[in-house]
């Protein structure tokens, strides 16, 4: 593949050399092999329009608006490529939900006693059960297991049993207007129950029908898990306050033993950086020869540790997003790659194998073929689980080390990293107003949500991301980002604050007053409910703005898979301009294109744009934001 397709970073280039060196399988390669007529990014044009299905047995079908053929069933291009959208959303929803009730199992433990973890945040603990309308009496653990209870009920309420999360979260106007189109949701287990039941051939073909069902499952999905996951992760691990941390895979050091804890969940990636920072076990690492124990933060699991623990010498750096996993696998430096719920991929046994490394899944939802080694996270088993990874990553060193050659010279920088509601009012002093000021002054043009995956379609990893977080800052738009694409912009150096320079003059003056990067990491996809509540606030500081109005926008530049997909939904539920890249496969469905792109801005406000083009991309976020401004007077 081409060199300026292969990654915006140049250590995955590098690494990308010796993995064609050592004649592996690699991500880039079976991409480019996939395409058609040597164009890597041409597919079926079928299932590239999203009008392919293959749900029953007379299938495949394929669909043509054009010519009016539908499927074996009946259903329209329209409704073949709404029900795959709604499909991916439910596992999108569904991915979430997990993670979301794995934190709230673990915060139910330490309550308890059970962990190796306590209450950290037990004001933040407190003001989030009495937004919920709790008791708040009694001692932290008290309130934590009413908390635990109740979040747990909703979770479990029908689909026509209204959410008690989303009542006392979601702002005022949204929930009028979403009670009024059929849109406020009940439990996220019987949102997802109707949305799946409403998928099976022959029982809902209307592509309207269909949209609404996903808009209201991304309601539920954003308050119900997003929000309840990362409030109780803060509770538990910290709420994030900025601070520098080492990045890109030049923290990688073959003369330490290496622990990588891999995917979306943050529990025994916590418990080993506690474990490792003891005496003993640095002792232990240096028996065998080595310099020491690292946990190294990797992918998502790595930001959920990163926006919350400072970097030290054990605790040591963050690699980068989940394209580059095989590069950082490859380095040779790498001891136990630990791999929890989320985007671990179905090639590393051919790495573990070939680079000598353990590879070891902490949760049921995965597994690799050959792999027998497993460790199931268990909330009151968690310190001798952690022990349990510490021993064999120890283990596996002198192995490694001897009979694989790592790759060294890497490049290493440090982006500032932990930005969160509570950080960024408390860099204002205590109060959103200077934003606001900010914002009706002129000094900052608007925000963007920049909540993105990171993709090889069109451009390559991370290029289109790190172009279009650039267009925008030049535009004096503040870019808030999580995701995939945080990695992205942080091993890109936007999220430093000598990035300010790139910004326009406004942003650049605010980002001088604030001593703060003009791309502020706000964490990963699952900060998206995070971002809305954000957003309420802001609303309502104004004077109860409603959200469609306000001077911001959603952006997905190198969206991926399915939770980005619920992601988008939501924004347009919410009400926001919501800009996604790649193309998403819709484009064989006409009303539905029309329906995402022109009529929901008439429904819910939102809308969606999509543009290959950076500039072009940043120039219709920027006309939306003073189109707002306009309205709004400022």
């Amino acid at each position: 593949m081409e060199e300026s397709r292969i990654s915006y970073h140049d250590s995955v280039k590098k690494m990308y050399n010796r993995i064609k060196k050592d004649g592996m399988t690699n991500i880039w390669d079976r991409y480019q092999v996939q395409g058609l007529g040597g164009d890597p990014d041409q597919r079926c044009p079928f299932c590239m329009a999203g009008t392919r299905c293959d749900l029953c047995s007379n299938g495949p079908c394929r669909a043509d608006a054009a010519k009016d053929k539908r499927g074996v069933c009946g259903i329209t291009a329209d409704g073949m490529a709404m029900r795959m959208m709604l499909l991916r959303n439910i596992m999108g929803a569904s991915t979430y939900q997990y993670h979301a009730e794995e934190t709230v199992r673990t915060l139910r433990a330490t309550a308890q006693g059970q962990t190796p973890f306590e209450i950290r945040e037990p004001e933040k603990l407190s003001t989030f059960a009495a937004r919920l309308g709790l008791d708040v009496s009694g001692s932290p653990n008290d309130v934590a297991l009413r908390l635990c209870d109740y979040v747990q009920e909703d979770f479990s309420r029908k689909s026509h049993e209204p959410s008690r999360i989303v009542a006392a979260l979601a702002p005022p106007e949204r929930q009028e207007l979403w009670k009024k189109l059929d849109l406020f949701p009940g439990g996220i287990y019987g949102e997802m129950m109707r949305c799946n039941s409403s998928c099976l051939t022959n029982v809902d073909g209307h592509y309207v029908s269909l949209a609404l069902k996903a808009m209201r499952l991304g309601v539920a999905m954003a308050y119900q898990s997003q929000i309840v996951n990362e409030y109780c992760q803060d509770v538990l691990f910290g709420i994030p306050e900025p601070h520098k941390m080492r990045v890109d895979l030049g923290v990688l050091d073959p003369d330490y033993v290496n622990i990588l804890p891999n995917g979306h969940e943050p529990f025994l990636g916590f418990a080993m950086v506690q474990m490792a920072r003891k005496a003993e076990w640095q002792e232990k690492a240096r028996a065998t020869g080595a310099k020491g124990l690292r946990v190294i933060a990797n992918i998502e699991t790595g930001q959920e540790m990163i926006q919350r623990w400072e970097m030290d010498s054990v605790f040591y750096g963050f690699t980068g997003n989940w394209i580059m996993q095989e590069a950082v696998l490859a380095s040779g430096c790498v001891d136990l790659f630990a791999c929890d719920m989320n985007c671990s991929m179905p090639v590393d046994p051919l790495y573990a194998e070939k680079y000598k490394f353990k590879l070891v899944p902490l949760s049921d939802l995965v597994a690799f073929e050959g792999v027998a080694d497993r460790v199931n996270y268990d909330p009151a088993r968690a310190g001798e689980q952690a022990a349990a990874l510490l021993q064999m990553a120890i283990d596996n060193f002198k192995e490694r080390r001897s009979a694989i050659e790592p790759v060294t010279g890497l490049p290493v920088t440090e982006a500032m990293v932990g930005f969160s509601t509570e950080s960024i009012v408390q860099a204002l002093g205590g109060t959103l107003q200077p934003l606001l000021d900010a914002l009706a002054g002129g000094t900052i043009r608007g925000v963007a949500g920049l909540v993105s995956c990171t993709s090889l379609r069109d451009s390559g990893q991370d290029v289109h991301t790190v172009a279009v977080a650039r267009e925008l800052i030049k535009r004096d738009i503040l870019v808030l980002s999580m995701g995939c694409g945080n990695g992205a912009l942080q091993v890109a150096g936007l999220c430093s604050p000598e990035a300010a320079d790139e910004a326009g003059p406004g942003l650049k003056a605010l980002c001088a007053s604030l001593s703060v990067p003009p791309v502020l990491s706000y964490g990963t996809c699952t900060d998206t409910g995070r971002i809305a509540d954000l957003l309420a606030a802001v609303s309502g500081a104004l004077g109860n703005v409603p959200i469609p109005d306000l001077p911001v926008v959603a952006a997905a530049p190198e969206y991926m898979e399915q939770k980005a997909t619920i992601d988008a939904i939501f924004a347009l539920a919410l009400g926001l301009y919501t800009y996604v890249n790649p193309v998403p496969p819709v484009t064989g469905a006409p009303n539905l294109v029309k329906l995402l792109t022109e009529d929901c801005a008439g429904v819910t406000g939102g809308l969606l744009n999509v543009e290959r083009d950076a500039v072009k991309a940043a120039e219709g976020m920027l006309a939306h934001i003073e189109a707002n401004r306009k309205k709004l007077g400022i």
